[in-house]
Protein backbone atom coordinates (compact mmCIF):
# COMPACT_ATOMS: atom_id res chain seq x y z
CA UNK A 1 0.00 0.00 0.00
CA UNK A 2 1.76 3.45 -0.96
CA UNK A 3 1.08 5.94 1.56
CA UNK A 4 1.46 9.58 0.34
CA UNK A 5 4.02 11.02 2.38
CA UNK A 6 3.74 15.14 1.79
CA UNK A 7 0.54 17.13 1.89
CA UNK A 8 -2.70 16.00 0.73
CA UNK A 9 -3.66 17.45 -2.81
CA UNK A 10 -6.29 19.64 -2.72
CA UNK A 11 -5.21 20.60 1.27
CA UNK A 12 -5.36 24.47 1.96
CA UNK A 13 -2.39 26.35 4.31
CA UNK A 14 -4.58 28.73 6.50
CA UNK A 15 -2.13 31.57 6.78
CA UNK A 16 -3.73 34.06 8.73
CA UNK A 17 -5.27 32.33 11.27
CA UNK A 18 -1.58 30.99 12.16
CA UNK A 19 -0.28 34.59 12.23
CA UNK A 20 -2.44 35.71 14.40
CA UNK A 21 -2.47 32.85 16.51
CA UNK A 22 1.27 33.44 17.36
CA UNK A 23 0.71 36.91 17.43
CA UNK A 24 -1.58 36.43 20.14
CA UNK A 25 0.68 33.83 21.95
CA UNK A 26 3.69 36.87 21.70
CA UNK A 27 1.19 39.86 23.08
CA UNK A 28 0.18 37.09 26.06
CA UNK A 29 3.97 36.24 26.78
CA UNK A 30 4.93 39.72 26.66
CA UNK A 31 1.54 41.19 29.13
CA UNK A 32 3.02 37.84 31.25
CA UNK A 33 6.73 38.75 31.54
CA UNK A 34 6.12 42.52 32.16
CA UNK A 35 3.79 41.74 34.72
CA UNK A 36 6.25 38.83 36.17
CA UNK A 37 9.42 41.68 36.03
CA UNK A 38 6.66 44.00 37.77
CA UNK A 39 6.43 41.50 40.32
CA UNK A 40 9.99 40.42 40.48
CA UNK A 41 10.88 43.89 41.20
CA UNK A 42 8.14 45.09 43.55
CA UNK A 43 7.12 42.61 45.49
CA UNK A 44 4.15 40.33 44.42
CA UNK A 45 2.11 43.11 42.76
CA UNK A 46 2.87 46.24 43.98
CA UNK A 47 2.82 49.19 42.15
CA UNK A 48 5.88 50.47 43.46
CA UNK A 49 7.70 50.34 46.81
CA UNK A 50 6.80 53.17 49.24
CA UNK A 51 9.98 54.94 50.54
CA UNK A 52 10.70 55.44 54.37
CA UNK A 53 13.20 57.96 55.24
CA UNK A 54 14.96 57.50 58.73
CA UNK A 55 16.83 59.58 60.49
CA UNK A 56 18.85 57.83 63.58
CA UNK A 57 20.88 58.33 65.98
CA UNK A 58 24.54 56.67 65.12
CA UNK A 59 25.08 54.31 67.47
CA UNK A 60 21.92 52.67 66.33
CA UNK A 61 21.63 53.84 63.01
CA UNK A 62 23.66 50.42 61.52
CA UNK A 63 21.42 48.11 63.54
CA UNK A 64 18.21 50.13 61.53
CA UNK A 65 19.86 49.81 58.40
CA UNK A 66 20.65 45.72 58.99
CA UNK A 67 16.80 45.06 59.80
CA UNK A 68 15.72 47.80 56.63
CA UNK A 69 17.27 44.64 54.43
CA UNK A 70 14.87 42.31 56.04
CA UNK A 71 12.04 44.14 54.95
CA UNK A 72 9.45 41.03 52.60
CA UNK A 73 9.36 42.33 49.16
CA UNK A 74 5.24 41.92 49.50
CA UNK A 75 5.47 44.54 52.31
CA UNK A 76 5.57 47.29 49.45
CA UNK A 77 8.41 49.46 51.19
CA UNK A 78 11.54 50.03 51.10
CA UNK A 79 13.84 51.48 53.90
CA UNK A 80 16.59 53.80 53.89
CA UNK A 81 18.27 54.79 57.20
CA UNK A 82 20.91 57.91 57.52
CA UNK A 83 23.03 58.25 60.48
CA UNK A 84 23.05 61.99 62.19
CA UNK A 85 23.93 63.28 65.43
CA UNK A 86 20.69 64.13 67.37
CA UNK A 87 21.52 67.74 67.81
CA UNK A 88 21.66 68.40 64.42
CA UNK A 89 18.89 66.90 63.33
CA UNK A 90 16.72 68.55 66.40
CA UNK A 91 17.98 71.85 64.47
CA UNK A 92 17.00 70.77 61.12
CA UNK A 93 13.52 69.86 62.69
CA UNK A 94 13.35 73.27 64.04
CA UNK A 95 14.25 75.40 61.26
CA UNK A 96 12.71 73.18 58.14
CA UNK A 97 9.44 74.27 57.63
CA UNK A 98 9.23 71.12 54.68
CA UNK A 99 11.65 68.33 53.55
CA UNK A 100 14.08 66.19 56.34
CA UNK A 101 12.83 62.03 57.40
CA UNK A 102 10.08 60.57 57.71
CA UNK A 103 10.86 59.02 61.20
CA UNK A 104 12.98 60.52 63.55
CA UNK A 105 14.91 57.68 66.60
CA UNK A 106 17.58 59.91 68.80
CA UNK A 107 18.84 58.20 71.64
CA UNK A 108 16.87 59.81 74.25
CA UNK A 109 13.30 61.44 74.50
CA UNK A 110 15.01 64.20 76.34
CA UNK A 111 15.94 65.09 72.62
CA UNK A 112 12.40 65.57 71.54
CA UNK A 113 11.76 68.31 74.17
CA UNK A 114 14.83 70.04 73.01
CA UNK A 115 13.74 70.03 69.49
CA UNK A 116 10.69 71.27 70.37
CA UNK A 117 12.11 74.26 72.12
CA UNK A 118 14.37 74.89 69.01
CA UNK A 119 11.33 75.23 67.42
CA UNK A 120 9.98 72.23 65.84
CA UNK A 121 6.82 72.82 67.67
CA UNK A 122 4.49 70.12 66.06
CA UNK A 123 6.92 67.34 66.89
CA UNK A 124 5.24 64.64 68.98
CA UNK A 125 6.59 64.60 72.76
CA UNK A 126 7.11 60.84 72.83
CA UNK A 127 7.67 57.92 70.35
CA UNK A 128 8.06 54.01 71.25
CA UNK A 129 11.17 53.09 72.41
CA UNK A 130 12.70 50.61 69.99
CA UNK A 131 15.93 49.45 72.53
CA UNK A 132 17.52 50.81 75.62
CA UNK A 133 20.89 51.00 77.04
CA UNK A 134 21.79 52.76 80.48
CA UNK A 135 24.12 55.59 80.75
CA UNK A 136 27.57 54.85 82.27
CA UNK A 137 30.73 55.71 83.01
CA UNK A 138 33.12 54.46 81.09
CA UNK A 139 36.79 53.07 81.83
CA UNK A 140 39.53 51.71 80.00
CA UNK A 141 40.94 48.94 81.84
CA UNK A 142 44.14 50.76 83.56
CA UNK A 143 41.63 53.64 85.25
CA UNK A 144 39.19 50.87 86.35
CA UNK A 145 42.30 48.41 87.85
CA UNK A 146 43.27 51.90 89.96
CA UNK A 147 39.86 51.83 91.43
CA UNK A 148 39.52 48.00 92.48
CA UNK A 149 38.88 46.24 89.20
CA UNK A 150 37.98 43.59 88.72
CA UNK A 151 37.80 42.24 92.15
CA UNK A 152 34.94 45.45 92.39
CA UNK A 153 33.22 48.05 89.83
CA UNK A 154 34.11 51.36 91.16
CA UNK A 155 31.23 53.72 91.92
CA UNK A 156 30.25 56.87 90.33
CA UNK A 157 31.12 58.92 93.74
CA UNK A 158 34.68 56.78 93.68
CA UNK A 159 35.14 57.76 90.21
CA UNK A 160 34.41 61.41 90.80
CA UNK A 161 36.50 62.29 93.77
CA UNK A 162 39.23 60.16 92.05
CA UNK A 163 39.77 60.91 88.50
CA UNK A 164 39.38 63.61 85.64
CA UNK A 165 35.94 63.21 83.45
CA UNK A 166 34.91 64.70 80.96
CA UNK A 167 31.24 65.55 79.83
CA UNK A 168 29.84 66.47 76.65
CA UNK A 169 27.90 69.44 75.82
CA UNK A 170 24.25 68.84 78.11
CA UNK A 171 23.02 71.63 75.94
CA UNK A 172 23.57 69.37 72.44
CA UNK A 173 24.34 66.11 73.68
CA UNK A 174 22.08 63.69 75.19
CA UNK A 175 24.97 61.97 77.24
CA UNK A 176 25.38 64.88 79.04
CA UNK A 177 22.03 65.55 80.20
CA UNK A 178 21.65 61.37 81.10
CA UNK A 179 24.75 62.18 83.19
CA UNK A 180 23.34 65.52 84.98
CA UNK A 181 20.09 63.40 85.88
CA UNK A 182 21.78 60.33 87.55
CA UNK A 183 24.18 62.95 89.46
CA UNK A 184 21.18 64.93 90.70
CA UNK A 185 19.79 61.39 91.82
CA UNK A 186 23.07 60.26 93.23
CA UNK A 187 22.82 63.83 95.40
CA UNK A 188 18.78 64.04 96.16
CA UNK A 189 19.23 62.47 99.62
CA UNK A 190 22.13 65.14 100.56
CA UNK A 191 21.21 67.80 103.57
CA UNK A 192 21.25 70.79 101.09
CA UNK A 193 20.67 68.59 97.69
CA UNK A 194 21.24 71.60 95.38
CA UNK A 195 24.39 72.29 96.85
CA UNK A 196 25.93 69.02 96.90
CA UNK A 197 24.13 68.99 93.09
CA UNK A 198 25.86 72.16 92.25
CA UNK A 199 29.89 70.95 93.60
CA UNK A 200 29.32 67.81 92.11
CA UNK A 201 29.16 69.46 88.96
CA UNK A 202 31.86 71.53 89.66
CA UNK A 203 34.06 68.21 89.05
CA UNK A 204 33.40 67.40 85.82
CA UNK A 205 35.32 69.11 82.87
CA UNK A 206 33.22 70.65 79.68
CA UNK A 207 36.11 70.82 77.49
CA UNK A 208 38.67 68.47 78.42
CA UNK A 209 42.22 69.30 77.10
CA UNK A 210 43.00 65.28 76.95
CA UNK A 211 41.56 62.32 76.78
CA UNK A 212 39.92 61.94 80.39
CA UNK A 213 40.10 59.05 82.56
CA UNK A 214 36.73 58.65 82.86
CA UNK A 215 33.12 59.79 80.60
CA UNK A 216 29.85 59.23 80.26
CA UNK A 217 28.64 56.59 77.76
CA UNK A 218 26.25 53.81 77.20
CA UNK A 219 26.06 50.20 77.95
CA UNK A 220 26.01 49.72 74.53
CA UNK A 221 29.43 51.27 73.48
CA UNK A 222 31.42 49.62 76.62
CA UNK A 223 30.43 46.93 74.73
CA UNK A 224 31.66 47.67 71.91
CA UNK A 225 34.41 49.32 72.71
CA UNK A 226 36.06 46.85 75.32
CA UNK A 227 35.39 49.42 77.95
CA UNK A 228 34.51 48.83 81.87
CA UNK A 229 31.24 50.39 83.08
CA UNK A 230 30.46 51.52 86.19
CA UNK A 231 26.27 51.99 86.72
CA UNK A 232 25.17 55.06 89.01
CA UNK A 233 23.87 52.66 91.87
CA UNK A 234 20.76 54.60 91.63
CA UNK A 235 17.12 54.15 89.19
CA UNK A 236 17.73 56.42 85.86
CA UNK A 237 16.49 56.18 83.21
CA UNK A 238 18.91 55.87 80.07
CA UNK A 239 19.04 56.11 76.28
CA UNK A 240 15.30 54.83 74.99
CA UNK A 241 15.46 55.45 71.58
CA UNK A 242 11.67 56.62 70.69
CA UNK A 243 10.60 55.93 67.27
CA UNK A 244 8.97 58.90 66.48
CA UNK A 245 6.75 59.50 63.03
CA UNK A 246 7.39 63.10 62.03
CA UNK A 247 4.50 64.93 61.00
CA UNK A 248 5.65 65.87 57.38
CA UNK A 249 5.50 62.04 56.28
CA UNK A 250 2.95 61.20 53.33
CA UNK A 251 -0.36 59.02 54.54
CA UNK A 252 1.51 56.12 52.89
CA UNK A 253 4.82 56.51 54.49
CA UNK A 254 3.29 56.73 57.56
CA UNK A 255 1.47 53.98 57.25
CA UNK A 256 4.75 51.57 56.19
CA UNK A 257 6.73 53.32 59.20
CA UNK A 258 4.04 51.90 61.30
CA UNK A 259 4.74 48.53 59.95
CA UNK A 260 8.60 48.60 60.32
CA UNK A 261 7.73 49.58 63.78
CA UNK A 262 6.13 46.24 64.28
CA UNK A 263 8.71 44.60 62.65
CA UNK A 264 11.53 46.20 65.02
CA UNK A 265 9.61 45.22 68.28
CA UNK A 266 9.36 41.85 66.81
CA UNK A 267 11.35 39.05 69.07
CA UNK A 268 13.85 38.30 65.93
CA UNK A 269 14.45 41.98 65.63
CA UNK A 270 15.69 41.96 69.30
CA UNK A 271 17.72 39.64 68.98
CA UNK A 272 19.56 41.48 66.08
CA UNK A 273 19.46 44.54 68.90
CA UNK A 274 20.84 42.35 71.81
CA UNK A 275 23.61 41.45 69.37
CA UNK A 276 24.80 44.89 69.03
CA UNK A 277 24.90 45.78 72.92
CA UNK A 278 21.26 47.06 73.01
CA UNK A 279 18.61 45.89 75.69
CA UNK A 280 14.97 45.56 74.76
CA UNK A 281 12.62 48.71 75.45
CA UNK A 282 12.18 47.37 78.67
CA UNK A 283 15.27 47.62 80.20
CA UNK A 284 16.21 43.92 80.05
CA UNK A 285 18.29 42.17 77.62
CA UNK A 286 16.03 40.30 75.15
CA UNK A 287 18.68 37.50 74.87
CA UNK A 288 20.33 36.36 78.15
CA UNK A 289 24.36 37.61 78.43
CA UNK A 290 26.75 35.89 79.64
CA UNK A 291 28.26 37.78 82.97
CA UNK A 292 31.64 39.18 82.83
CA UNK A 293 33.10 42.34 85.31
CA UNK A 294 33.11 44.92 82.27
CA UNK A 295 29.12 45.33 82.74
CA UNK A 296 26.03 44.05 85.07
CA UNK A 297 23.32 42.41 82.88
CA UNK A 298 20.58 43.18 85.77
CA UNK A 299 17.49 44.98 84.54
CA UNK A 300 17.38 48.75 84.57
CA UNK A 301 14.40 50.94 84.63
CA UNK A 302 12.83 51.92 81.04
CA UNK A 303 11.62 54.97 79.62
CA UNK A 304 12.25 58.79 79.63
CA UNK A 305 12.50 61.28 82.68
CA UNK A 306 10.03 63.51 83.46
CA UNK A 307 10.28 67.19 81.29
CA UNK A 308 10.64 68.94 84.41
CA UNK A 309 13.48 66.96 85.75
CA UNK A 310 15.26 67.85 82.10
CA UNK A 311 14.69 71.95 82.82
CA UNK A 312 16.05 71.55 85.87
CA UNK A 313 19.61 69.62 85.99
CA UNK A 314 19.96 71.81 82.14
CA UNK A 315 19.40 75.29 84.11
CA UNK A 316 21.46 73.67 87.05
CA UNK A 317 24.36 73.11 84.58
CA UNK A 318 23.76 76.28 82.91
CA UNK A 319 24.22 78.37 86.52
CA UNK A 320 27.22 75.94 87.39
CA UNK A 321 29.08 77.16 83.96
CA UNK A 322 27.96 80.39 83.08
CA UNK A 323 26.65 79.62 79.53
CA UNK A 324 24.66 82.22 78.86
CA UNK A 325 21.89 82.97 75.56
CA UNK A 326 21.37 87.17 76.07
CA UNK A 327 19.15 89.39 73.99
CA UNK A 328 20.35 92.70 74.37
CA UNK A 329 17.97 95.55 73.49
CA UNK A 330 20.38 98.52 73.57
CA UNK A 331 18.45 102.37 73.20
CA UNK A 332 19.82 104.67 70.10
CA UNK A 333 17.16 107.59 71.04
CA UNK A 334 18.28 110.94 70.68
CA UNK A 335 19.11 111.50 74.38
CA UNK A 336 21.76 109.38 74.16
CA UNK A 337 23.98 111.43 72.49
CA UNK A 338 23.80 113.92 75.34
CA UNK A 339 27.42 114.95 76.56
CA UNK A 340 28.23 113.97 80.20
CA UNK A 341 29.57 116.77 81.87
CA UNK A 342 33.67 115.99 82.95
CA UNK A 343 33.68 113.26 80.75
CA UNK A 344 33.76 114.56 77.24
CA UNK A 345 31.71 111.93 76.18
CA UNK A 346 27.96 110.83 75.34
CA UNK A 347 25.69 108.76 76.80
CA UNK A 348 25.93 106.66 73.74
CA UNK A 349 29.86 106.79 74.20
CA UNK A 350 30.32 105.49 77.70
CA UNK A 351 26.99 103.15 77.80
CA UNK A 352 29.34 101.26 74.46
CA UNK A 353 32.18 101.60 76.66
CA UNK A 354 31.05 99.49 79.16
CA UNK A 355 29.30 96.77 76.93
CA UNK A 356 32.42 96.41 74.94
CA UNK A 357 34.32 95.36 78.17
CA UNK A 358 31.61 93.88 79.51
CA UNK A 359 31.79 91.17 76.73
CA UNK A 360 35.12 89.82 78.12
CA UNK A 361 33.52 88.64 80.88
CA UNK A 362 30.96 86.05 79.55
CA UNK A 363 32.38 82.99 78.08
CA UNK A 364 33.68 82.79 74.55
CA UNK A 365 30.37 79.83 74.18
CA UNK A 366 27.89 82.76 75.10
CA UNK A 367 25.24 83.57 72.81
CA UNK A 368 24.66 86.73 72.33
CA UNK A 369 22.29 89.07 70.46
CA UNK A 370 21.85 93.03 69.64
CA UNK A 371 18.90 95.27 69.16
CA UNK A 372 18.67 98.64 68.51
CA UNK A 373 15.70 100.48 69.68
CA UNK A 374 14.63 104.22 69.38
CA UNK A 375 11.12 104.97 67.54
CA UNK A 376 9.99 103.88 63.92
CA UNK A 377 13.86 103.01 63.76
CA UNK A 378 12.72 99.74 60.83
CA UNK A 379 9.49 101.20 59.25
CA UNK A 380 6.73 101.47 61.53
CA UNK A 381 8.89 98.98 64.46
CA UNK A 382 10.69 100.57 66.97
CA UNK A 383 13.41 97.97 66.61
CA UNK A 384 16.13 96.32 64.50
CA UNK A 385 18.23 93.50 64.34
CA UNK A 386 22.34 94.64 64.57
CA UNK A 387 23.83 91.47 65.52
CA UNK A 388 21.59 88.53 65.41
CA UNK A 389 22.27 85.77 67.95
CA UNK A 390 25.46 84.09 67.85
CA UNK A 391 28.50 82.48 70.12
CA UNK A 392 30.27 85.45 71.89
CA UNK A 393 33.32 84.03 70.00
CA UNK A 394 31.94 84.16 66.62
CA UNK A 395 30.13 87.47 67.23
CA UNK A 396 34.35 88.85 67.63
CA UNK A 397 35.62 87.05 64.83
CA UNK A 398 32.78 88.66 62.44
CA UNK A 399 33.63 91.95 63.43
CA UNK A 400 30.34 92.20 65.88
CA UNK A 401 32.22 94.35 68.21
CA UNK A 402 33.40 96.96 65.69
CA UNK A 403 29.96 96.86 64.38
CA UNK A 404 28.28 98.07 68.27
CA UNK A 405 31.23 100.24 68.44
CA UNK A 406 30.36 102.06 65.06
CA UNK A 407 26.67 102.23 66.85
CA UNK A 408 25.41 105.95 66.51
CA UNK A 409 21.96 107.24 68.27
CA UNK A 410 19.02 108.38 66.08
CA UNK A 411 18.83 112.23 65.90
CA UNK A 412 15.49 113.12 66.84
CA UNK A 413 14.63 109.54 67.88
CA UNK A 414 12.14 108.93 70.68
CA UNK A 415 12.25 106.36 73.40
CA UNK A 416 10.25 103.37 72.36
CA UNK A 417 10.50 101.46 75.26
CA UNK A 418 7.45 98.87 75.83
CA UNK A 419 6.85 98.02 72.33
CA UNK A 420 10.67 97.04 71.66
CA UNK A 421 10.74 94.73 75.31
CA UNK A 422 8.07 93.12 74.07
CA UNK A 423 9.01 91.85 70.49
CA UNK A 424 12.76 91.69 72.12
CA UNK A 425 10.97 89.09 74.93
CA UNK A 426 8.62 87.12 72.47
CA UNK A 427 11.67 86.24 70.17
CA UNK A 428 13.68 85.42 73.34
CA UNK A 429 10.71 83.10 74.26
CA UNK A 430 10.54 81.49 71.28
CA UNK A 431 14.26 80.72 70.81
CA UNK A 432 14.70 79.53 74.26
CA UNK A 433 17.18 77.09 74.52
CA UNK A 434 17.54 74.27 77.15
CA UNK A 435 21.03 74.43 78.78
CA UNK A 436 21.60 77.99 78.79
CA UNK A 437 20.71 81.07 81.10
CA UNK A 438 18.20 82.62 79.16
CA UNK A 439 18.03 86.43 79.60
CA UNK A 440 16.76 89.81 77.69
CA UNK A 441 19.13 92.93 79.02
CA UNK A 442 17.74 96.70 78.79
CA UNK A 443 19.79 99.09 78.37
CA UNK A 444 18.22 102.61 78.32
CA UNK A 445 19.04 106.29 79.76
CA UNK A 446 14.96 107.28 79.99
CA UNK A 447 11.29 106.27 79.89
CA UNK A 448 8.98 105.85 77.63
CA UNK A 449 8.05 107.95 75.17
CA UNK A 450 6.15 106.51 72.31
CA UNK A 451 2.79 108.12 72.30
CA UNK A 452 1.75 104.92 69.98
CA UNK A 453 2.67 102.13 72.23
CA UNK A 454 0.97 99.39 73.85
CA UNK A 455 1.13 101.10 77.57
CA UNK A 456 2.95 99.46 80.64
CA UNK A 457 0.07 98.10 82.34
CA UNK A 458 -0.57 96.31 78.77
CA UNK A 459 3.30 95.26 78.75
CA UNK A 460 2.86 93.94 82.34
CA UNK A 461 -0.21 92.08 81.52
CA UNK A 462 1.30 90.32 77.88
CA UNK A 463 4.91 89.15 80.03
CA UNK A 464 2.96 87.53 82.33
CA UNK A 465 1.29 85.27 80.11
CA UNK A 466 4.54 84.43 78.67
CA UNK A 467 6.12 83.08 82.01
CA UNK A 468 7.01 79.38 82.31
CA UNK A 469 8.43 78.00 85.64
CA UNK A 470 10.42 75.72 83.76
CA UNK A 471 12.05 78.01 81.39
CA UNK A 472 13.15 81.04 83.29
CA UNK A 473 13.65 84.02 81.05
CA UNK A 474 14.07 87.39 83.47
CA UNK A 475 14.39 90.76 82.27
CA UNK A 476 17.67 92.85 83.31
CA UNK A 477 17.25 96.20 83.44
CA UNK A 478 20.18 98.63 83.38
CA UNK A 479 19.14 102.50 83.11
CA UNK A 480 21.05 105.52 83.48
CA UNK A 481 20.50 109.59 83.40
CA UNK A 482 18.37 111.25 85.63
CA UNK A 483 15.26 110.60 82.72
CA UNK A 484 14.91 106.93 83.80
CA UNK A 485 11.72 105.84 85.10
CA UNK A 486 13.14 103.58 87.87
CA UNK A 487 9.58 102.20 88.64
CA UNK A 488 9.23 101.30 85.09
CA UNK A 489 12.34 99.49 84.71
CA UNK A 490 11.58 97.36 87.90
CA UNK A 491 8.00 96.82 87.29
CA UNK A 492 9.08 95.02 83.74
CA UNK A 493 11.77 93.29 85.49
CA UNK A 494 9.54 91.78 88.60
CA UNK A 495 7.39 90.57 86.25
CA UNK A 496 9.73 88.06 84.46
CA UNK A 497 11.60 87.16 87.26
CA UNK A 498 14.56 89.64 86.55
CA UNK A 499 15.79 92.54 88.91
CA UNK A 500 16.33 96.18 87.76
CA UNK A 501 19.90 98.49 88.07
CA UNK A 502 19.54 102.00 87.57
CA UNK A 503 21.46 105.17 88.18
CA UNK A 504 20.44 109.04 87.63
CA UNK A 505 24.36 109.73 87.32
CA UNK A 506 25.64 108.10 83.46
CA UNK A 507 29.00 108.50 84.74
CA UNK A 508 28.12 105.33 86.76
CA UNK A 509 27.29 103.12 83.75
CA UNK A 510 30.31 100.90 84.71
CA UNK A 511 29.46 100.53 87.90
CA UNK A 512 25.85 99.64 87.34
CA UNK A 513 26.63 97.65 84.18
CA UNK A 514 29.10 95.62 86.20
CA UNK A 515 26.50 95.34 89.28
CA UNK A 516 23.84 93.88 86.53
CA UNK A 517 26.67 91.67 85.11
CA UNK A 518 27.36 89.94 88.55
CA UNK A 519 24.05 88.85 89.01
CA UNK A 520 23.68 87.97 85.79
CA UNK A 521 26.90 85.75 86.10
CA UNK A 522 26.27 84.44 89.89
CA UNK A 523 23.31 81.94 90.15
CA UNK A 524 21.45 79.78 92.67
CA UNK A 525 22.47 77.81 94.94
CA UNK A 526 25.61 79.91 94.61
CA UNK A 527 24.64 83.14 94.78
CA UNK A 528 21.23 83.22 97.13
CA UNK A 529 17.91 85.41 96.37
Amino acid sequence: MHMQVGPRRGGRFNAPVVVLSLLLVIALGAWWGVDYLRARLAGNGCDALTPVEITAAPDVAPVLTRLAKTVPQEECFSVNVTASESAKTADLLGTTASGGPDVWIPESSTMLSQARDAGAWNLPESGQSVANSPVVMGLPDETARRFGWPGKTPSWQEILDGAPIGIPDPARDPLGVGTLLALRKLTEKEPDPAAAFTATMRKLNPAPGRFPAAFPTTEQAVLARNLVAAYPGVPVQGFDYPYVVLPKASEASRTAAERFLRLLLDPLAGGIFADAGFRAPNGQFAVPRARDSRTDPAPRPPGAPPVADLYAVLQAWAGTNLSARVQVLLDVSGSMAAAVPGTGKSRMDLTLQAATQGLGLFKPTTELGLWLFSTKLDGDKDHRVLLPMKAIAEQKASGGVAQLQAVRPKAGGATGLYDSILAAYQNARQNWKPGRINLVVVLTDGRNEDSETIGLPRLLEELGKLQDPRKPLPVIGIGIGPDIDASELRQVSTATGGESFTTPDPRKISDVFYQALSKIMCQPPTCKN
